[in-house]
């Protein structure tokens, strides 16, 4: 899902021969993967849990402020005809203290799946992202960095819900003339009630390389047989449409978001931005999300963010990023998905500098 300039993960790998019949032979690969990322956060107000209200300031550690800290497992096995079977088991954890984080809080809880693929598309069953989550780190223009992005808005709604999608089964079609697709169904896995944590998802896009264009849904109820921490059964419909543009070095992003949550808010987010790769070690990022609670419109916040990142190497990557966010009414939209998912009332600014190293 990450690169070193869109945090796709790049690794390396090791190719066998798997003898099938004294004359049939498929050739396998596994790779191990990961991606580390640490720094320094500072902001200038932090959420009081207790009283909703301002506990001052902080300076501290931070794990994952672009990206996830991550390692994984991932191989391809080529049945022959154009068919090839794959998997992924991949673990989130945190770079400050060893322990699970990034991830549903299990030992693979970022993604685990087994699938097959061919020329007619691709079949992926376990856990695994939504349709819906893709389509949303497609259109951010800060790559759903850790933060000033639209990653913590997110996560302030639903938490894990529709990123870390257990037992699921999902379809992902081939490109054809630019237009692809994906549709996900997850069970509760509860008898008797089948509609107990169920959960579905689908999204389409039409890409040409110039402009593309994205619609997502998504719909879950709450309940189910997983438990995971944080929560990944939270209730809600999510909708997104979106659209970007690229020419040259500089891409802009623009889309809307509805996130309307049981029992909570039904938040129209509106966002749009610009990347710009300036030189081939050098990139800029920057953003404006505006969040409006459709139930009660005095609960609403703003959030504008600038990222730039330092290529070392292909693997080695140092970065900046600023934002500042504004909240009204009930609304509290923090900066970063570690360390400040949250912020009280008013004006709340942020900093963050880091290293991120992928392998």
């Amino acid at each position: 899902m990450f690169s070193q300039r869109k945090f796709r993960i790049a690794g390396i790998a090791g190719a066998a021969g798997l003898l099938l019949s004294g004359t049939a032979h498929a050739q396998s690969s596994v790779t191990l993967y990961g991606l580390v990322d640490g720094g320094l956060l500072y902001t200038s107000k932090t959420l009081d849990p207790a009283t909703g209200g301002n506990a001052g300031k902080q300076f501290s550690f931070l794990d994952g402020g672009s990206a996830p800290t991550l390692f994984g497992l991932t191989g391809t096995e080529d049945l022959g005809g154009g068919l090839k079977a794959e998997f992924k088991l991949e673990s989130g954890f945190s770079v400050a203290n060893g322990a699970f984080s990034n991830s549903n809080g299990n030992l693979f809880g970022r993604q685990a799946y087994v699938g097959l693929a061919n020329q007619y598309g691709g079949l992926k069953l376990g856990m695994q992202f939504s349709p819906f989550f893709l389509s949303l780190y497609d259109l951010d223009p800060r790559g759903m960095s850790q933060f000033g992005s639209g990653l913590p808005i997110y996560l302030d709604h639903v938490l894990g819900t529709g990123v870390f999608n257990a037992n699921a089964v999902s379809y992902s079609s081939p490109v054809v003339a630019g237009f692809s697709g994906g549709a996900m169904f997850a069970f509760g896995g509860v008898a008797g009630n089948f509609q107990s944590g169920r959960q579905y998802s689908m999204n389409l896009k039409y890409d040409n390389g110039t402009v593309m264009v994205e619609g997502a849904f998504y719909n879950g109820n709450s309940g189910g047989t997983v438990n995971t921490a944080p929560p990944t059964n939270v209730a809600f419909i999510g909708r997104m449409l979106g659209a970007s543009y690229k020419i040259g070095g500089l891409t802009a992003k623009a889309s809307f978001i509805n996130y309307k949550v049981a029992g909570g808010f039904n938040s129209n987010v509106y966002n749009a931005g610009l990347d710009f790769l300036a030189l081939p070690t050098l990139d800029f990022n920057g953003g404006v999300w505006y969040v409006s609670d459709r139930n009660d419109t005095t609960n609403h916040s703003v959030m504008g963010a600038l990222g730039a990142q330092y290529f070392l190497s292909h693997r080695t990557t140092l970065f900046g990023q600023a934002a500042v966010v504004n909240n009204h009414g009930a609304m509290n939209t923090g900066l970063s998905v570690n360390n400040a998912l949250f912020s009280p009332a008013g004006t709340t600014t942020g900093v963050n500098v880091g290293v991120r190293h992928v392998f």
